[in-house]
């Protein structure tokens, strides 16, 4: 990490110029309206259709990966990588959650992507504010990175038991705050009309099904941000290459779902692999907020934590993959949910 004054508020360092956070937010901007137009026209999307734009949204995160390298030096290629794989794992998480909340609902195929899309440009929006929360209490505080360990510490914590527990995951609609609270104010149809949020019912306007999921997935949103931008800030500190993490980690989880949805079940152990990269980011904030104030305090070099992400990572699958090897198709999904 670069150096931080933990004595009076100073200015994070940056590789984003105005120009440079400029073009991103427009790229970014118009990679969304592209995902709004691919799924205007309502559509099953295809195994070869979601290969083809998961194939796009990792090469472009990765491009983009190497040209900071290239442009900035190795130490920032190195934080944005670390901190792009630890943001696309903690995605994955996001998308068991997106997959109850799809099936609770019982959303049409041909809207599930809609539904998706709904749901990333709400978390990007979320996480733009998360962000720029967390670069003014790095600025202000002189405790910042304490209170982001025991964030992410608490969370892996949290993980962990529910992971442990072993208890099977579901939504029930009418219990969920969102749902109550939009029912309180409108009526809800029964039935989906396309992506339409509302319909008139007589004399007045009414909810859909469509527009109940979309909200719930929306506050989901606010879950993840919450520990998702503390476990990044832990990498870099640099706002910019948080912002372009998130943001690149996002953008292709509407595909990332299609490829995934059959898999999803059987990586039984993520929940664990996640709880160890959250409290060992946890630590890494820790130590590097304790050198701070006292230098013989040793800190973790990004370079190590990337070794140490991407064999958690490995171990997790591998061993979800030994777990479920015998699980028939269509066996019930146990998820645990960040919640």
């Amino acid at each position: 990490m670069t150096e931080l004054s933990y004595l009076s508020a100073g200015t994070l360092s940056s590789v984003g110029t105005p120009t440079l956070w400029a073009v991103t937010i427009v790229g970014v901007i118009a990679l969304l309206v592209l995902d709004f137009l691919v799924t205007r026209k309502p559509h099953e999307v295809s195994i070869k259709e979601a290969l083809g734009w998961s194939a796009f949204y990792i090469a472009l995160p990765l491009a983009f990966g190497a040209w900071i390298w290239s442009r900035f030096g190795g130490q920032q290629g190195v934080e944005y990588l670390t901190g792009y794989l630890v943001e696309k794992s903690l995605s994955v998480d996001n998308l068991f959650v997106f997959m109850l909340l799809l099936a609770a609902f019982a959303v049409p195929s041909v809207l599930a992507q809609r539904v998706l899309l709904y749901g990333i440009a709400g978390a990007l929006v979320l996480r733009a504010v998360f962000i720029a929360l967390g670069a003014a209490a790095l600025q202000t505080l002189d405790f910042a990175f304490l209170l982001f360990a025991i964030i992410l510490i608490a969370t892996a914590v949290k993980l962990l038991r529910d992971a442990l527990s072993g208890h099977e995951q579901e939504v029930d609609i009418n219990k969920m705050r969102s749902v109550r609270l939009l029912r309180r104010f409108m009526p809800v149809v029964d039935e989906y009309h396309g992506t339409k949020m509302t319909v008139r019912q007589g004399a007045r306007r009414a909810l859909t099904p469509f527009a109940l999921v979309v909200v719930a997935v929306l506050a989901t949103d606010i879950v993840f941000a919450v520990d998702s931008v503390p476990a990044v800030y832990g990498i870099t500190e640099d706002p910019y290459l948080v912002f372009a993490t998130n943001a690149f980690a996002l953008l292709g989880l509407r595909a990332l779902y299609f490829v995934l949805h059959a898999a999803l079940s059987r990586l039984v152990h993520l929940s664990y692999g996640l709880a160890i990269i959250l409290a060992f980011i946890g630590v890494k904030l820790g130590l590097h907020w304790a050198h701070g104030i006292w230098k013989g305090v040793p800190e973790i070099p990004t370079l190590a934590s990337l070794g140490v992400i991407i064999g958690v990572l490995v171990v997790v699958t591998l061993t979800s993959l030994r777990a479920t090897r015998n699980r028939e198709p269509g066996d019930k999904q146990v998820v645990v949910e960040r919640h």
